[in-house]
């Protein structure tokens, strides 16, 4: 079983429940793990539930050999598919740039190409003795960013 077959299998049933994938993998042993992230809104549990039925209705256990999980993409994962970054825009989102620099922004766009955020940091302000908050609004290239992955704010 290879990832073409699997998605030629289950992908419209996945575009069906309103979602979208966001990984597959498939062991050297036919353990495949799918993991998926809704459009609109969250994944529920009977998305995964669905999902998982439909997928043995198209591939038998006996004669394939496999054990599948279906998962929904971890608040804590980075980003792996422009859907997931396009979802995002317009939230607040943490950002690993290469070379180690973390910040925190606000995602305005996103592309094949490229992330544009937009966040303020302390810098020194002519005529001013005290660093203060300058807001920026930045385009940075795919290849100068490590991880892009949601921001969770605690109230």
């Amino acid at each position: 079983m290879n990832v073409s077959e699997i998605l030629d299998a289950i992908g419209s049933e996945i575009v069906a429940r309103g979602c979208f994938l966001v990984d597959i993998s498939v062991s050297k042993d036919n353990d495949i793990v799918l993991t998926i992230e809704s459009e609109n809104g969250k994944i529920e549990l009977e998305d995964c539930v669905s999902l998982s039925r439909f997928f043995e209705t198209k591939f038998d256990r006996e004669v394939e050999d496999y054990s599948l999980t279906v998962s929904s993409a971890g608040l804590d994962q980075p980003f792996k598919v422009l859907k997931q970054f396009q979802k995002a825009v317009g939230t607040k989102v943490e950002v690993q740039i290469k070379g180690g620099k973390k910040m925190i922004a606000t995602l305005t766009a996103a592309d094949e190409e490229s992330i544009t955020l937009k966040y303020s940091q302390k810098e020194a302000v002519e005529g001013k003795k005290k660093k203060e908050l300058v807001e920026h609004e930045d385009r940075f290239t795919m290849d100068q960013v490590n991880a892009v992955r949601p921001f969770i704010e605690f109230n």
